[in-house]
């Protein structure tokens, strides 16, 4: 029966492999966005920008709030497997 149902579904084979693919895909651009090592260099940019002039206080405000909330919820998600 394995040899069969390989027959049958081998002109699938192609979509198996791009579903395969983006979710390989989805799983490492969500490890890279949580991640606290690139969020965390992210907020050290906010802040570089906020000194040099390049950004104002409520940017600055609102950027990092939205870098935290990244940290928070991988640390979440960590925790919980």
């Amino acid at each position: 029966m394995g040899m069969f149902t390989g027959l049958l579904t081998l002109p699938l084979a192609p979509l198996h492999g791009v579903v395969w693919l983006g979710d390989t895909l989805t799983r490492e651009a969500h490890r890279q966005w949580t991640d606290p090592a690139a969020v965390r260099a992210e907020l050290d940019a906010v802040h570089h920008q906020w000194v040099a002039g390049e950004i104002s206080d409520a940017d600055r405000d609102r950027l990092e709030d939205a870098l935290l909330e990244r940290l928070i919820a991988g640390r979440t998600e960590a925790q919980h497997g």
